[in-house]
């Protein structure tokens, strides 16, 4: 009867099916996921492990006898170090982190470090969101990193308005690690809201480098905000891959492997189109940096190459089933790799030595191209309509009523300076044609 009705033969198909799926993803690589973007230059990757460095030194209860500095150093002068805050001084609402004025690079820095296991104010930051639970300035955002963002930057704007006015010409850079990196990027995006409070510092001297980040915000804020935000991933790393709650990530810590394998089949089940236009899902924030050092089948690692783009969809959806996917979260791994892949481009660049003239104008070009790109991606966004943030959810992960907490906004921001911001987005994005409609920019 079973093979009268073909029952075998459907479950024949079945299988093969299941193998196959579970073939593609044992070995879909980190590298697919960026292999259409452009290469890094050197200009634009320099800082990136000069301030892995300065988050390791987080780490140092000491910095004139440090035990767990890098080859070659940590690249700082403890002298310069103007206060590092400890969770004695935190309390809990933040991580620890340290303020530090680089005058070799023009450049002030707030480090923030990764998270630490033994402490439970680090979870208690993690696990205070829902999805869809806080809005900024158009879009959502984790609630508990946006909170500690909110924290550091009230404890710390008066010295960094002071440093700035004593520095002038000096930038202003926030970098993290892992849950420092969804601090940080949260700060970026306070501090843009917030200039006067800074002295009025401009946009373009407000920069934010995330090592390994989490998803923290909303789509249309992380394309926005990528002229000013850049996210640096290496290889097969899974908490930018994963839009799994992290209250679940943490309670399955012993389980967490079975987690990734359940998340990849809902993620090949659920089309992408139908994530993209969920305004509340979160994913990394900015400009993406790809560091690419494995390749499939191959004996060891290669020569690192750094890929970046703007991307809008196919932006690290898909968990990638690796031995290396926790390994290549660490902080250390990536300020090594992020080393090897700087020396790499500046030996590729170094054919002669470039006068100054022409180094000025390579950084003005890599802005203008970042920029052209940065303005399709928000093209590109606008046509797959999730830069509008009432657009529904169609996957029913969150609740029915998107009123009471979904509309707060930051408390450091006015009425008057959310709409101020929100015209400004709409202007970079639209114009008027000869009718007077509002049409997208070309």
């Amino acid at each position: 009867m079973s093979i009268a009705c073909c029952l075998p033969v459907v479950e024949c198909v079945y299988c093969l099916a299941c193998a196959r799926w579970a073939w593609q993803r044992c070995l879909h690589s980190g590298g697919y996921d960026s292999e259409t973007w452009g290469v890094a230059s050197a200009a634009e990757f320099e800082p990136v492990p000069r301030l892995c460095r300065l988050i390791l030194s987080v780490y140092e209860d000491d910095l004139e006898n440090p035990q767990w500095a890098p080859p070659g150093g940590y690249g700082m002068e403890p002298r310069w170090v103007v206060h590092r805050r400890t969770y004695e001084h935190t309390h809990g609402p933040a991580p620890t982190y340290l303020l530090y004025i680089d005058h070799r690079h023009s450049d002030v820095v707030l480090a923030v470090r990764g998270m630490n296991m033994a402490k439970e104010s680090d979870y208690a930051v993690l696990l205070d969101n829902k999805l869809g639970q806080r809005r900024f300035d158009g879009g959502y955002v984790h609630n508990g990193l946006l909170k500690a963002a909110e924290w550091v930057f009230d404890a710390e704007c008066d010295v960094l308005r002071d440093l700035l006015e004593k520095n002038p010409g000096y930038t202003l850079t926030f970098a993290g690690h892992s849950l420092g990196s969804g601090v940080v990027a949260m700060l970026a995006l306070v501090a843009v809201h917030n200039k006067e409070r800074l002295g009025g510092i401009e946009r373009k001297r407000i920069r934010c480098f995330a090592m390994a980040p989490a998803r923290c915000m909303s789509l249309n804020l992380a394309v926005r905000y990528a002229d000013i935000i850049n996210a640096v991933i290496l290889q097969d790393d899974f908490l930018p891959r994963t839009d799994i709650p992290l209250e679940d990530i943490f309670k399955s810590l012993f389980c967490l492997p079975c987690l990734l394998c359940g998340r990849c089949l809902i993620d090949t089940c659920i089309p992408e189109s139908v994530m993209l236009r969920d305004p509340r899902r979160l994913y990394a924030p900015g400009r993406l940096y790809h560091i690419v050092e494995r390749k499939p089948f191959s004996c060891g690692r290669i020569p690192p190459v750094v890929r970046t783009a703007v991307p809008v969809d196919g932006r690290f959806e898909h968990i990638v089933l690796s031995c290396n996917a926790t390994s290549d979260h660490a902080i250390i791994w990536i300020e090594r790799e992020a080393q090897r892949a700087l020396d790499l481009l500046l030996e590729n660049e170094k054919t002669m030595e470039a006068p100054e003239v022409q180094r000025m104008g390579n950084e003005i070009t890599v802005t203008r191209a970042h920029d052209e790109e940065q303005q399709a991606a928000l093209r590109r966004a606008v046509a797959l309509g999730v830069a509008d943030v009432n657009v529904p959810s169609t996957y029913g992960t969150f609740d029915e009523n998107p009123t009471s907490k979904a509309d707060e906004a930051s408390p450091l921001l006015s009425d008057s300076g959310r709409r101020r911001a929100w015209d400004e987005w709409i202007s970079r994005i639209f114009e008027k044609d000869d009718s007077g409609q509002m049409v997208p920019r070309r």
